[in-house]
């Protein structure tokens, strides 16, 4: 490999891996998959790569696509039944690469749906709606012609509409009163305040939560949901204010220095509609701790 191609292929990698990271909502699996991705062009002959960043493109989706039918096809892993692993940054680090990260993140609420997503159907709603790959591209990747990939994107893209899902990057538009409504609810199950909690959340708000050794829990409705956060009561004055995939968020660290749990807020109308809750430690691992204890 010539320096000159190497240098090509590490401009493109940010891009292959947030394209990677949308596919298989896994930081880790990521970073595989554009590794296997410069393997293979290492094993390439350079005369056949006309076009390296559509070939770099095309590599990385295939490779995703095998991961998705493979973890289908696992039934130890139902299909939707796992919740991605989040993007988690300091609230105010102006660290500029972090910003950069965050100009490139997506919700949670999007990466949990994609997750019920049919392999073809994430893949060309993800290259197509999020990347601006052409269809006529997208087509041989999976297998099908221009005008079946053009219908699975748009099939993906109904879902998310039916499932509330904000196709806009950023969610509602005031970050401000998202942070007010997380402290709010930070303050009160740190008190055991069920009235304030109620006050803060949606009528309808879902919770999930991803615990070691256990398939993801989803509870629905408020009173169900404060139910489940009066168990947070304890550790709720170890949170830390976060941005999870861009949007205000909790970082627990436990007094050990240890991320305990990450919590990631979707706001809908003024109120909290979905709390997602991290404390599997394989998914939290990349998460340093030593950002949030300063």
């Amino acid at each position: 490999m010539t320096d000159a191609l190497t240098e090509m292929f590490e401009a493109e990698r940010p891009r292959l891996r947030a394209i990677a990271y949308r596919m298989l909502g896994s930081f880790s699996e990521a970073e595989d998959v554009v590794q296997d991705t410069w393997l293979r062009l290492t094993r390439t002959d350079r005369g056949d790569v006309v076009n390296l960043p559509g070939w770099l493109t095309t590599v990385t989706a295939r490779l995703c696509l095998d991961q998705l039918r493979a973890r289908r096809s696992r039934p130890e892993e139902p299909a939707g039944m796992h919740l991605p692993e989040p993007l988690v940054t300091p609230a105010d680090s102006g660290d500029p690469e972090q910003e950069a990260l965050l100009a490139d993140a997506i919700g949670l609420a999007m990466l949990v749906v994609l997750d019920t997503l049919r392999p073809a159907e994430r893949l060309a709603f993800v290259l197509h709606d999020l990347f601006g790959v052409p269809f006529d591209e997208i087509a041989p990747i999976v297998g099908r012609s221009a005008a079946t990939a053009t219908q699975l994107a748009s099939r993906a893209r109904r879902r998310l509409r039916d499932t509330e899902v904000d196709l806009a990057p950023g969610g509602e538009a005031d970050p401000a009163r998202q942070r007010r409504l997380v402290e709010a609810f930070q303050a009160a199950a740190r008190d055991g305040d069920l009235p304030r909690l109620l006050e803060v959340l949606d009528p309808d708000v879902v919770l999930r939560a991803d615990a070691e050794g256990a398939a993801p829990r989803e509870i629905r409705g408020a009173r169900a949901v404060v139910n489940q956060v009066s168990a947070f009561a304890p550790m709720a004055p170890y949170g830390r204010a976060a941005l999870v995939n861009g949007r205000p968020g909790i970082v627990v660290v436990s007094p050990d220095r240890t991320v305990f749990a990450v919590l990631g807020f979707t706001v809908h109308a003024g109120r909290i509609a979905r709390i997602d809750v991290f404390a599997r430690p394989d998914r939290l691992r990349h998460v340093d701790p030593r950002a949030f204890t300063a």
